[in-house]
């Protein structure tokens, strides 16, 4: 008998940061029918599913350098510290399943200032990047937030009114549109033609 895949189904997958196996819930399906994107039940890691089995590598914790990833290396080889770099930031876009959002070029290099309205008191500087990095991930975790609602068991009315309070939320964050480089990765509310 095959097995019937649907998001927001739990399967065993093993988890990274937690180091063993554990219930995973589905958030993405590929191609095949598959489980594609998981999050793990326990922690809360999203990433590719793996299946309930660790790597050889996993499990003893070592990385070695594989050729077919790193041009040029060989397994046991020092690798090129660009290349690995490189590597492992394929890797983290690959496990997180959001592609990199660049700041517009204007705030590189900026800062946020927050100057209290009684005097006396001192002001606060963040950078710029630091900032929009913490908005991305809000949006990163209303776009899971959504498919774990859309994937929920749960009654069609209430579905619409839990997507309402998101796309409220969205709507609220537009105001931090002006940082993001291209226009796909904006906020947008319910004034937008979807």
């Amino acid at each position: 008998m095959t097995e019937t895949w649907r998001v927001g189904k739990t399967v065993e997958d093993f988890c990274r940061p937690c180091k063993s196996v554990r219930a995973h819930t589905i958030t993405l399906l590929g191609e095949s029918g598959g489980p594609e994107r998981v999050v793990c039940d326990t922690c809360g890691s999203q990433h590719n599913y793996r299946g309930a089995t660790p790597r050889a590598e996993e499990r003893n914790g070592s990385v070695m350098t594989d050729s077919s990833k790193l041009e040029g290396a060989r397994p046991g080889e020092p690798v090129d510290s660009f290349k690995l770099e490189a590597l492992l930031r394929r890797i983290l876009r690959e496990e997180t399943g959001f592609p990199p959002t660049p700041l517009a070029d204007k705030w590189s290099g900026g800062e946020l200032l927050l100057r209290p309205g009684k005097v006396g008191l001192q002001e606060k500087s963040v950078p710029i990047d630091v900032f929009f990095r913490k908005i991305v991930g809000i949006r990163n975790k209303l776009r899971v937030l959504e498919q774990q609602i859309n994937a929920a068991d749960v009654p069609d009315d209430l579905k619409l009114r839990l997507q309402g309070y998101i796309t409220g939320c969205y709507g609220t964050l537009t105001s931090f549109n002006v940082l993001f480089a291209r226009e796909d990765d904006r906020f947008h509310g319910t004034g937008k033609d979807e």
